[in-house]
């Protein structure tokens, strides 16, 4: 494909457009080596500096990444994450054929903040809750940071099961009792702190997508989450349906 000097798009963007293409056609497999940005150039007819600009943009979006020394190579497809269903993290990775892996960063028993102790309807100063904190990986790869809490009354002695392994809303309903009927979630895009950087092995500036959701058995609310999940990993789709008026 030929790039159009005339067309309103910008050569860079033009090329990252066309290399994008050509992964989503198979020209491209995940994991594969790209183009170096001097083959690019001859291959398209465009200066080194079109050429990294595109590839720069296409890292920005997820679509590729760099090994020092070793060259660009196309990332795995983002996870399309449907809002339709209430599941927890391990059930999602199952369902995609993933194997779900978790590394615990901190688990107390405390007194709640406010905001918390809202959610919740919890009071702040007496009513205890749990507090887990986890590093969410699908095959190896760090994707999210969940820290939630629960009411330590719905469920003493939580924190003797291990959550490594065991998947939360499973030990919720087996051990509980709690079956999870309805969740409301909020998604907002930001940009990710060091801790974050760090944990998800994130190249700053990095997105990320910070979600809270309140979790009910009933109408008793049972978890609050704060996540926050790699913006180049992830993608959330919802179907809308059309109502009156």
């Amino acid at each position: 494909m030929q790039l159009r000097p005339e067309a309103p798009d910008p050569l860079y963007i033009q090329l990252r457009d066309t290399l994008e293409a050509e992964i989503r056609a198979g020209r491209y497999a995940a994991h594969q080596r790209l183009p170096s940005e001097r083959e690019l150039s001859a291959k398209f007819g465009v200066s080194r500096m079109t050429a990294r600009q595109a590839l720069l943009e296409m890292a920005r979006n997820g679509a590729i990444y760099t090994r020092a020394g070793k060259g660009t190579f196309v990332a795995e497809p983002k996870i399309d994450q449907q809002l339709q269903a209430l599941t927890g993290f391990s059930q999602e990775v199952r369902a995609r054929g993933g194997r779900p892996a978790s590394r615990v960063l901190d688990a107390y028993v405390g007194l709640p903040s406010p905001d918390v102790a809202v959610q919740l309807r919890l009071s702040s100063g007496s009513d205890e809750v749990i507090c887990l904190s986890r590093l969410r990986l699908a095959d190896g790869l760090p994707l999210a940071i969940e820290t939630a809490y629960l009411p330590l009354s719905l469920c003493p002695n939580l924190l003797e099961h291990d959550f490594t392994a065991e998947s939360l809303y499973a030990v919720l309903e087996q051990d509980y009792g709690l079956r999870l009927t309805q969740a409301e979630q909020t998604i907002e895009a930001a940009l990710a702190s060091p801790r974050e950087l760090e944990l998800l092995q994130l190249t700053p500036p990095a997105p990320v997508m910070r979600m809270q959701r309140l979790t009910w058995a009933g109408t008793v609310p049972v978890e609050y989450v704060v996540s926050a999940y790699r913006g180049d990993r992830y993608k959330f789709r919802s179907v809308l349906r059309a109502g009156a008026g």
